[in-house]
């Protein structure tokens, strides 16, 4: 029989359960305790009342909350894009290759350098709080490095995600129904069976609504679900296209017409906001309050690519979401967490009740507000992954 575990003297406990405490989305419950038993919590409430367990932690009236959900990052990748930055960040032209210069680095890497690139950006997360993370391919772009890339990840995460559809193949940019082809076929055929979710970058420059629509259905019938990078540049039928097939995700989310807002509001379709993004570009920030308050679902992850948001860090997405996009730091938390699982179709991740996996992040402050009240200081004081101690 498993060990138990409690995790007593919490100042503030953030459980996501609505029931609990004060009744608040995040459920929070003062001067609480958790019990965790194997790789699973099995008692939430108020340290007065917990039980006896094997073993205790104490909190020292530090706040604990569940583990950040990262539902969508580019971790499969060779190289950096320093000079890209650097020139965008100084006013500079810039004609380097985007990421095309990540599809030749890719390419060109072992499967022991992808794999060591991986574990790298996955560690730095955990030390940050994140213990679920989805990652997509997308940077190989022919048939065999998009699924060795898939393989890779399928070590290490369930979350996977088929992104071949992430620009149309160098090779082939003259004939982008001929990639699409590929895509949907023999591309599909070799990664279907290494990932859960197939994505699309729906945009002017990448696929439009039409090849999108192809591409997920396709992967629909080879049993991946949807998500689709919407509406990030522009104005377009991502959204919609999204709802349209029950994606689980449309995200970025930064281009909304009141008709898109509604269709999210309107669906089980996570709006995903990646603040990381529009920091990184000096681009629009997405309006979260508009899409909160209509009553769409909204979750914050990272977009860690080496492009356009270089960043594992769920905390400094919080604090961007607070500072600039016009959420609340309940809700930017709640987002991070809760959000995060709904936009992977979880209920046993972003929660801290019974049944849960025990994924845990203890801060060293006494609230889950210090994440926005202190931006850029590394609070995360330890963190538990599947009722293991982990930092």
């Amino acid at each position: 029989m498993s060990s138990s575990t409690v995790i007593t003297n919490i100042a503030a406990l953030v459980t996501n359960d609505p029931s609990l405490g004060d009744h608040s989305p995040l459920g929070l419950v003062r001067d609480a305790a958790v019990v965790i038993e194997g790789d699973r919590v099995v008692w939430t409430g108020e340290s007065s009342k917990a039980p006896a367990t094997d073993n205790r932690v104490d909190a020292d009236g530090r706040a604990v909350l569940p583990g950040f959900v990262d539902s969508h990052s580019h971790l499969l990748f060779a190289g950096d894009r320093t000079e890209e930055f650097n020139a965008r960040m100084s006013g500079r032209p810039y004609s380097a290759g985007g990421i095309r210069t990540t599809v030749a680095a890719t390419r060109a890497a072992s499967d022991a350098e992808l794999e060591a690139g991986l574990t790298r950006y996955l560690a730095e997360a955990l030390r940050q709080g994140t213990t679920t993370f989805e990652t997509k391919s997308g940077y190989g772009l022919t048939t065999a490095d998009e699924s060795r890339a898939l393989r890779v990840a399928a070590r290490h995460t369930d979350e996977v995600t088929f992104l071949g559809a992430h620009i149309v193949a160098p090779e082939l940019a003259d004939d982008p129904a001929a990639y699409v082809d590929l895509v949907t076929g023999e591309m599909l055929d070799a990664c279907a069976p290494h990932a859960r979710w197939i994505d699309v970058f729906c945009e002017k420059g990448a696929f439009d609504g039409d090849q999108a629509r192809a591409i997920l259905t396709a992967g629909k019938a080879r049993g991946l679900h949807p998500r689709i990078h919407a509406n990030q540049l522009s104005y377009g039928p991502g959204v919609r296209l999204a709802v349209e097939l029950d994606a689980a995700s449309a995200d970025h989310c930064t281009h909304l017409t009141d008709a898109d807002v509604d269709a999210l509001a309107n669906s089980r379709t996570v709006a995903t906001l990646l603040p990381g993004a529009e920091f990184s570009t000096r681009a629009q920030w997405p309006d979260a309050r508009r899409l909160i308050d209509a009553g769409a679902t909204v979750a914050l992850s990272t977009d860690c690519n080496p492009g356009s948001s270089f960043t594992s860090s769920v905390p400094f997405c919080i604090a961007l979401a607070v500072r600039d996009m016009g959420m609340t730091p309940d809700e930017a938390v709640w987002s991070a967490t809760a959000g995060g699982a709904a936009a992977l179709r979880r209920e046993d991740v972003g929660r801290l009740v019974p049944s849960a996996y025990a994924d845990l992040t203890l801060l060293d402050a006494p609230s889950h507000v210090h994440l926005a009240y202190r931006p850029g200081v590394p609070l995360v004081a330890g963190v538990w992954r599947r009722g293991v101690r982990k930092v």
